[in-house]
């Protein structure tokens, strides 16, 4: 079986083709949109990152193609009805970094409570070891409010614990037994926000998740709090974000993803901003997005939560089962439409 293969790293080249070698593994540096000439007539499968969009127009070039294995979790990069309407499946990757990005949304917050990349820069600039505007705050027996109970969530919420915080959890599926077993409450969503000193969100992005952060709800907020985003960029409204930073409800905030991820490069950047008549929602995007870069309370981090060696070594892992899977005829781990 012929399947094109984007963005691999160097070392994972090798890793998968011993482990199909009996395919005919097609490896190209880069996603599916920066390689816009290639076409794979025969290619059967695909194996895609977050970075490929895969709508009609890339499903065009790859006219036999059955089955789509993204290595992650989250397929809002992937038009599902435009594969369902070619009879292609798409598999993902339902967990590997349940500690990994859990441990990153810590570091953020910890980074912030603690003003360790202001107190680094601070004696870069200067020289000088003074601790002067640099205090910080404690964890422990602070309000952590965990949005979304899945995987990951369960792990913020143990790691919360050894912090000696109070949880509060949000999930549209609540259990008991849980909860119980690691000591945290569950809340609605309005509730936890106007608790808790920390929010950080754990959650899919699809239709019901989208802004699930908002203008309205944001106002909910208890003034002060700190929010961490390792999720998807658009679970936040990036407006209302840039606003409760502005009036003080949010005191600082640590973001891996934005609201309008993208590769554009400084000169489209500069383009863009100077244009005579430019695309107003794209220009909002990149204001927004440069006013959360240069916030002197916002850490933004480049979409790493999930990269650790041995989490991307576990995507890979389960992106083979996929295929493997896949070409046994016995698919595992598909998205439905709905989901």
């Amino acid at each position: 079986m012929k399947i094109a293969y984007f963005s691999a790293e160097p070392w994972e080249k090798e890793y998968v083709a011993k482990r199909l070698p009996k395919n005919d593994v097609l490896f190209y540096d880069g996603h599916v949109n920066a390689n816009p000439e290639v076409s794979e007539p025969d290619a059967e499968a695909l194996s895609v990152f977050v970075d490929s969009k895969i709508g009609e127009p890339q499903l065009a070039r790859f006219p036999k193609l059955k089955w789509v294995a993204t290595r992650s979790t989250g397929f809002d990069h992937i038009d599902l009805a435009a594969c369902a309407k070619r009879g292609i499946g798409v598999a993902n990757v339902p967990s590997y970094g349940e500690n990994t990005v859990a441990e990153f949304a810590f570091a953020l917050i910890l980074a912030l409570s603690r003003r360790i990349i202001e107190a680094h820069d601070l004696i870069s600039r200067t020289g000088t070891f003074t601790q002067e505007h640099l205090r910080g705050f404690d964890l422990a027996g602070k309000t952590l409010g965990v949005v979304g109970c899945g995987h990951i969530g369960v792990n913020a919420i143990r790691i919360g614990n050894g912090f000696g915080m109070k949880v509060l959890g949000f999930d549209v599926r609540q259990d008991a037994a849980l909860a119980q077993k690691l000591g945290f409450s569950y809340a609605g969503l309005d509730e936890l926000l106007a608790s808790s000193d920390i929010i950080t969100l754990h959650v899919p992005y699809n239709a019901h998740t989208r802004h699930l952060l908002n203008r309205d709800n944001m106002k909910k907020i208890k003034r002060g709090a700190t929010l961490i985003n390792t999720s998807r960029g658009g679970i936040v409204e990036t407006e209302a974000l840039i606003g409760a930073l502005k009036d003080g409800t949010i005191s600082c905030a640590g973001l891996d993803v934005l609201e309008e991820e993208g590769e554009m490069s400084e000169t489209e950047e500069l383009a863009l901003l100077t244009a005579k008549h430019p695309n107003e929602s794209a220009l909002k995007a990149v204001l927004a997005d440069r006013y959360l870069i240069d916030h002197p309370c916002v850490i933004v981090t480049p979409h790493i939560a999930f990269d650790t060696d041995e989490a991307v070594k576990r995507i890979v892992d389960t992106t083979l089962e996929n295929l493997k899977a896949f070409i046994a005829g016995t698919p595992v781990n598909l998205v439905k439409l709905n989901d």
